[in-house]
């Protein structure tokens, strides 16, 4: 039968009140395996009631753009994945920052229950999602919204980034290739320069597809990135750059 969170109204209003419920709690409830349960969020997340998170469910509640969207659907399973292996370079008390974008909005997404350190983010869908997460400090940075991105950019945004200061900024990208990596338009580009700034370290999360798609901005080449993870290969030509950078490649699946 089945899995039908709408019918299991205690259950509802945990994920209501907590922002979240885990699989095994659902699997105990409903008497079935942990991978019945899965199967049948899935289902539920394709039909957009919830969303899939590490190690559980929450309740759909993130308002989005038609791009984001797109982006959202553009393969969800390597991000989500990418997103789970990029969290485990995050410490319990770490100061991040998150960028915009589908990608790091999966890392957000997957940071352990136990994480009670700092985000600072111009995403408004990682903002949201930290809305049920008490524990987690948010500095949400403010300017100019950018709908296609969900996120705010311009010069307030990168004012409001010179005094702060994070250990580790999880940066998305459009494209990537052996020169480096690029942006969809240069009015995100600021942004992303003031958070690189700010970061000891830079790690670039994108998926595979980011290898073979071009975009006309160049941000920044792999001097400036210390690690990047994702869910396939690089080319030759952006391995080699990865090792003369002395950029650590990360893969999903180095689990």
């Amino acid at each position: 039968m089945p899995l039908d969170l709408h019918g299991w109204n205690f259950r509802q209003a945990q994920v209501r009140t907590a922002g979240f419920v885990s699989v095994s709690d659902l699997a105990r409830e409903l008497r079935v395996s942990d991978m019945t349960v899965r199967r049948d969020l899935r289902k539920l997340a394709a039909d957009g009631e919830v969303e899939i998170v590490h190690g559980g469910v929450r309740l759909a509640a993130v308002e989005r753009t038609t791009g984001f969207t797109r982006r959202v659907a553009t393969n969800p399973a390597a991000k989500r994945n990418i997103g789970q292996r990029a969290a485990d370079l995050v410490k319990p008390g770490d100061a991040i920052a998150v960028d915009a974008g589908t990608t790091a909005y999966e890392l957000a997404a997957a940071l352990p229950r136990g994480f009670g350190g700092c985000i600072v983010t111009h995403s408004i869908p990682v903002t949201q999602l930290m809305l049920h997460r008490p524990g987690v400090r948010t500095v949400g940075l403010g300017g100019d919204l950018y709908p296609a991105s969900q996120a705010f950019v311009g010069p307030m945004t990168v004012e409001g980034v010179r005094n702060l200061r994070v250990r580790t900024f999880f940066m998305g990208a459009a494209a990537v290739d052996a020169r480096g990596v690029y942006v969809a338009t240069d009015i995100e580009r600021p942004t992303k320069r003031a958070l690189m700034d700010i970061a000891d370290e830079v790690v670039l999360l994108v998926d595979g597809t980011k290898f073979s798609t071009s975009a006309p901005v160049l941000l920044c080449s792999f001097d400036s990135v210390n690690a990047l993870v994702t869910d396939m290969a690089p080319p030759e030509d952006v391995v080699a750059a990865l090792d003369k950078a002395g950029t650590v490649l990360h893969m999903s699946d180095d689990r």
